[in-house]
């Protein structure tokens, strides 16, 4: 029943735990040390407290951008964000907001980061696997989650956050970078394939030229008998209208985002045959982390949780709700692979993990491999302990969901307890 996805877990949540002393290990697990120094406040801290915490701060204004225009759905997370940190800080921490990746694109928000255009950025490591190949091959594993509209959000937005703080090979690709990772791993939801007719079997997919992020999305795609493609996804619209891609992977936010769903209608999203993701990471520039207050960088850690629960609840789920009513309305709908292509798809993606694991990507990359799928699996196993169930399928996603009634606070709290209390600030 729907009702039980507002049930609070049965046992209490543990009050977030302070790391002990940062020496230059613990520097690498936050990603920066803390030259400014000052006092900070204690975890779960009121936002009274905070803002008492704040009267000594002088003013801070920090350059950032958000991936879509003002007031967008795909924006929402970054908006709630930063201006909950405006408010906690009671002002005093404040942002020149970049909209629609003004400053810098997708695949050069890290060079801003780095050159100092920007401070705090939505970072895309998969678009550069040469720069980042532990983290490539980290994110290369997604499909390994749950595909669903409800339990697949929440535990694929968790796991992965849990082996990228835990990997020392991942964290130091960043820390080389000069980035400090704040939430590394953030999806927009399950990919499907996104295509102008139906193709939903092997026959219907042969040939086709097809849009692909990453050499697992591209292996995967050829693996379907497509022709993998690499299209930026704000070139999509022009590509899928023009006619120089047929299909693209993509997930239903990025459809909303670049706009070419009704291009694109024809839809297959399969709960037992995932494709790989193209997720991003919110990181800090760490020139610039390094010069703020304890306090500060507490506050930006603390309020994680409103960037990781807005991109679940007013990103990706109104998003799949706009994507199934775009979809229907073109024509087109949100269905699940035929059989051949379904079976194609998972014996591809078997190979993939094999790959990875016999790689050298990591120090130990079957340790790595063994660890992301415990994860994995211990996550979907936390996600339905707390009650959250999937009762219908994507393509009647628009007509049973409703705004607000789902309640992720308990998953919020587990994630920031287990994941990244450890890795808090002090």
């Amino acid at each position: 029943m729907r009702a039980a996805l507002t049930k609070p877990r049965t046992a209490a949540l543990a009050v977030l735990s302070l790391v002990g002393s940062l020496g230059l290990a613990a520097c690498a697990e936050t990603g920066g040390s803390n030259s400014a120094g000052g006092e900070g406040v204690e975890a779960g801290a009121t936002m009274e407290e905070y803002q008492e915490a704040f009267a000594d701060i002088e003013p801070i204004t920090l350059n950032t951008q958000s991936p879509a225009p003002k007031g967008s759905v795909t924006g929402a997370n970054v908006e709630a964000y930063l201006a909950a940190i405006e408010e906690w800080s009671d002002g005093k921490v404040s942002f020149e907001i970049a909209y629609s990746n003004a400053v810098a694109p997708p695949a050069e928000i890290d060079d801003a980061l780095r050159d100092g255009r920007l401070d705090l950025g939505q970072v895309l490591p998969i678009y550069e696997p040469s720069e980042y190949p532990a983290t490539a091959a980290l994110i290369e594993m997604g499909f390994i989650s749950n595909q669903s509209a409800v339990v697949g959000a929440l535990q694929s937005n968790a796991w992965p956050n849990e082996v990228f703080f835990d990997n020392e090979d991942v964290m130091q690709e960043w820390d080389d970078q000069g980035l400090v990772p704040m939430v590394p791993v953030y999806n927009s939801g399950s990919n499907g394939f996104f295509c102008s007719s139906e193709k939903r079997s092997l026959d219907e997919i042969e040939g086709a030229a097809t849009g692909s992020g990453g050499t697992a999305q591209s292996a995967q795609v050829e693996a379907l008998g497509g022709s993998p493609s690499s299209v930026p996804y704000t070139e999509l619209f022009e590509s899928l209208e023009r006619g120089v891609v047929d299909c693209t992977v993509s997930s239903p936010t990025v459809s909303v985002l670049g706009g070419f769903i009704e291009e694109a209608p024809h839809v297959v999203i399969d709960p037992e045959a995932g494709f790989a993701l193209a997720p991003g990471g919110m990181a800090f520039s760490k020139a610039t982390w390094e010069t703020l207050p304890l306090v500060v960088q507490q506050l930006f850690w603390d309020r994680l949780d409103i960037f990781i629960g807005q991109n679940i609840t007013e990103k990706i789920w109104p998003n799949t709700v706009l994507a199934a009513e775009g979809a229907k309305s073109a024509g087109g709908s949100i269905e699940t692979f035929e059989e051949d292509a379904r079976a194609a798809l998972q014996e591809e993606n078997a190979e993939l993990i094999e790959e990875i694991r016999s790689g050298d990507a990591f120090s130990d990359s079957a340790a790595v491999v063994d660890g992301a799928q415990e994860s994995a699996d211990r996550w979907l196993e936390e996600v339905e302990g707390l009650g959250f169930a999937d009762e219908v399928g994507y393509n009647e996603f628009d007509t049973w969901y409703t705004p607000g009634e789902i309640d992720i606070q308990p998953f919020l709290d587990l994630l920031m307890q287990d994941v990244f209390a450890d890795h808090r600030p002090s």
